[in-house]
């Protein structure tokens, strides 16, 4: 099984962000910001195939449905549950809103400034 390649319907607001000084003055890891952000997937909207090799986060829904898929199979994670799934060095996934309404996650992530 393999995802879409290319973004639809979504919407990524940047809330905040700890800079790669704060990051390298208080943990030592240079060259990589923490951010968190807010990404909403349109009604019929996706995002596309992509890998966290280097890119490690953590998402909660907050509105709405998001349905995971990953090679083996598909997930979905629900707001009202507030639907949490970790991204690790070994994930490689996509996401699909199939609903009729906007759906929303928090993701926090550390990412490599370039």
């Amino acid at each position: 099984m393999s995802g879409p390649t290319e973004h639809a319907g979504l919407t990524v607001d940047l809330l905040a962000e700890l800079s790669p000084q704060t990051m390298e003055a208080t943990i030592g890891l240079a060259g990589y910001s923490m951010r968190m952000r807010a990404v909403e997937i349109a009604p019929g909207g996706q995002i596309a195939e992509h890998s966290h090799a280097d890119r490690p986060g953590i998402v909660t829904v907050i509105d709405g449905i998001w349905v995971e898929g990953q090679p083996s199979g598909e997930r979905s994670f629900d707001a009202a549950s507030l639907g949490t799934f970790p991204e690790t060095e070994e994930t490689v996934h996509w996401v699909y809103n199939r609903t009729d309404a906007p759906a929303t996650a928090l993701v926090c992530d550390i990412a490599k400034v370039e």
